[in-house]
């Protein structure tokens, strides 16, 4: 899975911040006929031809095109072009106005460098993330995801105090139900595991009713199946995961199925007609929040998850998880006897 999980759609939808949705496109006429040859590119999902068409069109106007910054950003940290992404950021830091577009433009720089950092694995790259994050801080205190992030960058550079200060201002300013919440609390009590691959959280209200978030599931080993009713190698896995299902029932391991499909009454008799008793939720394509925030561009995708929230594992395609899932649940029962009260 890329690291660009920290997609900016998601990130930034919950920000009230003005102008982010009215970025002004190009003024030069080759410029936004370009601009739109770029749109097409996305409408027909070749994000490649997509990047390099806002990129140009970029250029065509002088680099004074926000909307074009933002769809370089944007597509940049998917396909993990750095240079592209920096310096689109970098544009648009010079080109906004006002504290609040100030802020979100330093942000959109610290998620480019966030995601480059998670890839590289460098302090210095960390240290820049904390240093365009401040910037937004500073143009506008409260910003629960500069916050949020902040702490995240502060924690790999090891400086834990600073890290879990940040997480506290973020829980003061953050919506009761951000899925991030239960995050920012464990980074605060463990701040080890701000610096370990987590996989993305989420909240979904299953098809038997259960409102679930990931880390509502601490302490027990967790697999997302990505698939779709429509999808034959999907329906050639299924037999593999009911086994899976069955075979560590009573366990603690929580299964959930999450679909791509569009058509909500034929998902349903699916999943009636085959018995998946366990977990389902629809997502409602490879655009929906879920599929998004994992990656996920083909399927069967599955996710291994630790009792932390850490992400030890993901495959594309029918695959044996038996092996796998054996040494985490054992790892699992191990903690969970270990919190046991003593007689």
């Amino acid at each position: 899975m890329k690291y660009a999980a920290i997609l900016l759609a998601l990130v930034l939808s919950a920000i009230p911040i003005a102008g982010q949705d009215n970025a002004e496109g190009p003024t030069n006429e080759k410029a936004l006929k370009t601009y739109k040859e770029g749109l097409e590119f996305v409408k027909k999902n070749q994000t490649e031809w997509a990047l390099e068409a806002f990129k140009k069109a970029d250029k065509q106007d002088g680099g004074h095109c926000l909307a074009c910054q933002k769809k370089i950003i944007k597509y940049a940290v998917e396909l993990q072009d750095w240079k592209a992404g920096e310096t689109a950021a970098e544009e648009q830091v010079t080109e906004v106005q006002g504290n609040k577009d100030v802020a979100l433009a330093h942000f959109e720089f610290g998620v480019v460098l966030m995601n480059e950092a998670l890839t590289k694995r460098k302090d210095e790259l960390f240290a820049r993330t904390h240093e365009e994050i401040t910037k937004a801080i500073t143009a506008t205190p409260n910003f629960p995801q500069a916050l949020y992030l902040d702490g995240q960058a502060l924690a790999h550079l090891k400086q834990d105090d600073a890290a879990k200060a940040q997480f506290e201002r973020y829980l003061n300013l953050a919506q009761e139900n951000d899925p991030k919440r239960q995050r920012a609390l464990r980074f605060i009590n463990e701040p080890e595991l701000a610096r370990a691959r987590m996989a993305p959280t989420f909240a979904v209200t299953t098809l038997d009713g259960q409102r679930i978030t990931l880390d509502d599931l601490q302490g027990k080993v967790v697999l997302i199946d990505f698939w779709a009713t429509w999808c034959g190698p999907c329906r050639e896995a299924l037999p593999h995961l009911q086994e899976t299902a069955k075979k560590f029932e009573g366990q603690p391991l929580v299964v959930l199925s999450i679909s791509l499909d569009t058509d909500e009454a034929k998902w349903k008799d699916f999943v009636a007609k085959y018995k998946m008793t366990w977990l389902q939720y629809r997502d409602g394509g490879f655009t929906g929040s879920i599929a998004k925030l994992y990656g996920v561009n083909a399927i069967p995708h599955t996710f291994t998850i630790d009792t932390d929230g850490v992400l030890q594992d993901e495959h594309i395609g029918d695959a044996s998880l038996d092996g796998k899932l054996k040494k985490l649940l054992a790892r699992a029962q191990e903690l969970q006897a270990a919190h046991q009260p003593t007689q």
